[in-house]
């Protein structure tokens, strides 16, 4: 083997080395505070952690209201979730990354039979993969806790993404974000 050739085997092998080595990312909500005194809702309009941004996708177009997230507990496992706090007009909730990422799980819970929907977008806004329920896991029996499910998006440079699908009414709140980022574009 050449001198050439085994320099390039390693840099490759070095290359192949640091992308494993990429640490996945796991943002939750347990440090937000759900309800406020007197024991109202806790309601903003983003909410940040570990390098990750959560907003709306956009601003409500059926009121003159700013756009809200809020959080919500799960009563079984006490977890606290993000959801879009505008009942009536259901708003995909938007997480948007410091540096690329490759790989996003979401463990989601929400009201049985809602469709959900996970989306990936690249940096100039182009859809790069999706996942899809048409219904969310229900209750098998009326004292079961509501089951905690997870949906992947996968692509080789995510920007962020947006989940949806609850209709008025209903809900759809993440538990947690486990994300991997790009090797090469960590801060």
């Amino acid at each position: 083997m050449s001198r050439a050739t085994a320099t390039r085997f390693l840099l490759l092998l070095g290359a192949i080395a640091y992308a494993w080595c990429a640490e996945e990312v796991i943002v939750d909500f347990e440090n937000a505070v759900p309800l406020l005194a007197e024991s109202k809702a806790n309601r903003v309009p983003r909410w940040e952690d570990k390098g990750v941004v959560f907003t709306l996708a956009r601003e409500p177009q059926q009121t003159k209201g700013k756009g809200m997230l809020m959080f919500f507990t799960h009563l079984a496992t006490g977890h606290k979730g993000i959801v879009c706090a505008m009942a009536t007009e259901p708003i995909p909730v938007r997480a948007t990354f410091s540096t690329p990422v490759s790989s996003v799980t979401i463990s989601f819970w929400g009201s049985g039979g809602t469709p959900a929907l996970l989306q990936a977008f690249d940096g100039e806004g182009k859809m790069v993969d999706h996942a899809r329920l048409e219904s969310v896991p229900g209750r098998k029996a009326p004292g079961d806790p509501v089951p905690i499910f997870r949906m992947t998006v996968q692509a080789s440079r995510i920007a962020y993404i947006e989940f949806s699908g609850p209709r008025e009414g209903e809900y759809l709140a993440a538990d947690e974000v486990r994300f991997t980022p790009v090797a090469g574009d960590r801060k």
